[in-house]
């Protein structure tokens, strides 16, 4: 999951050495889930949810598994997950302008700036939020 995540021409880490396969295991065991997709014997891609921070904590595909509906399934997995979990909204970040900035916005998540490079993305739980009208007498 390390080479795919550095293997990203978009959302590159400043600093790759801050990412470490203790965070990976951390998020799979500790922290939150992780979920992969494998085909053939490859893994075409991965995501990993944060349960203490209700968030998107990765999610990535390798090249040339992009545009069939993978991370799209991946990313549901995950939501489903916090959700379940109690999660009232789930918040993710990405790099402003990138094609996963316009995935998610087709996702149906909500859209913000966190400053001029980042974008900040929330999906909220409507299930838990929604609370039924109430008649008036």
């Amino acid at each position: 999951m390390s080479a795919i995540r550095l293997a990203v021409t978009e959302n590159v880490l400043s600093d790759p050495s801050r990412v470490t396969e203790q965070m990976y295991r951390d998020y799979l065991h500790l922290l939150g889930r992780g979920w992969v997709a494998e085909c053939e014997g490859v893994i075409a891609g991965f995501c990993y949810a944060d349960k203490g921070q209700s968030s998107i904590w990765a999610l990535f595909m390798a090249q040339g598994y992009e545009g069939q509906g993978i991370a799209r399934r991946l990313l549901q997995l995950a939501v489903d997950w916090l959700f379940e979990q109690g999660s009232a909204s789930i918040r993710l970040t990405t790099t402003a302008g990138t094609r996963a900035d316009a995935f998610y916005a087709r996702q149906g998540w909500t859209r913000g700036m966190l400053n001029e490079r980042e974008a900040v993305f929330t999906l909220a739980n409507l299930k838990r939020t929604h609370k039924p009208c109430q008649e008036n007498t």
